[in-house]
């Protein structure tokens, strides 16, 4: 992984250099803006209002407009004057409960790695402590110009940093909250509630973008002239007075159904599998013990046959007249 960001965390009077790396990709089909008559690409060009001219990278800066629109250009002489102590340094403000970050807060993912042979012991030392207390460390820190807020925890061997929004950058929910004067009976929460347990738990690691996969697969079709033309989906309509009562009782018995399906599939898989290997055992002891009675014939082969020893025969002594 590249490194995008080196610097230090400071953990009180510890310091430990480290390097970071975006612990995520993206891994989603981007398109580019096309002529829909020729195919040709639609670029953006950076053209000056006032000249109405196209201007270089180099002749291009940033600046704040203010409410009345008017600009009002912000050199980097004046970021480089703003009191930025994070820069480089991770600063480790305190060390909470996991449960206190609030998941809406959560930002991009990052990866620490030690920097260096002498950051090893320290970066261990944290990752250790961190790991005992079962919390995290909650971190100012700055990238991209501008200061952020971080959440270190531990994942494997390896810290993890969250960057995470402000508290001020969380919006109140209060407008999209539905009308509070509707009611849930007790029938539809004990039936949500069977919905939820028959779905039940699911190992993350096995789920995957479906809609990436199609997308690959119809551009894949485009590109070898093979595509088929199917009907557009019909709209959905909305509006309906729906029993929900009759819904859940029917999303219940179809995860349930689902869920006996997979059941089913799940055992027939581990029963050929089974199978297979105790004949995969069989094959093996047959093919040793061919090879171990084809080496002995082998040997037996090889060997002479022992000569057995002719008996001696006493001679009988004669009796005296």
């Amino acid at each position: 992984m590249r490194s995008i960001w080196n610097g230090s965390i400071a953990f009180g009077l510890v310091n430990i250099p480290v390097k970071l790396m975006s612990a995520t990709e993206n891994h989603a089909v981007s398109f580019r803006q096309i002529h829909t008559e020729d195919g040709g690409r639609v670029r953006y060009r950076k053209v000056c209002e006032l000249e109405d001219v196209e201007v270089t990278a180099a002749e291009t800066g940033r600046g704040y407009q203010s409410p009345d629109g008017t600009i009002i250009p912000i050199t980097d002489a004046d970021l480089a004057s703003l009191p930025l102590n994070t820069t480089k340094t991770i600063e480790v403000v305190a060390i909470v409960p996991a449960d206190r970050i609030d998941p809406l807060q959560m930002d991009a993912a990052y990866y620490l790695a030690a920097n260096g042979v002498p950051a090893t012991k320290p970066y261990t030392l944290l990752r250790e402590a961190l790991k005992r207390t079962d919390r995290v460390a909650i971190a100012k820190f700055a990238l991209r110009g501008r200061e952020r807020l971080g959440m270190l925890r531990v994942v494997d061997d390896v810290i993890a940093m969250h960057a995470l929004l402000w508290p001020d950058e969380i919006r109140v929910p209060h407008s999209a909250a539905p009308d509070a004067r509707v009611k849930v009976r007790d029938a539809e929460l004990d039936l949500a509630d069977a919905l939820m347990n028959t779905l039940g738990e699911v190992d993350l690691s096995t789920l995957h973008d479906d809609y990436r996969a199609a997308l690959e697969e119809l551009i894949a079709a485009k590109l070898a002239g093979t595509l088929e033309e199917h009907p557009a989906a019909a709209e959905p309509t909305g509006g309906k007075v729906i029993d929900l009562v009759a819904i859940l009782q029917q999303s219940v018995d179809a995860a349930k159904t689902a869920a006996t399906k997979k059941t089913a599939a799940t055992k027939k898989t581990t029963a050929t599998k089974k199978t297979a290997a105790t004949e995969e055992r069989a094959a093996t002891k047959k093919t040793a013990s061919a090879k171990k009675t084809a080496a002995a014939k082998e040997t037996a082969a090889k060997t002479p046959a022992k000569k057995t020893p002719a008996k001696k025969t006493t001679p009988r002594k004669r009796r005296s007249a």
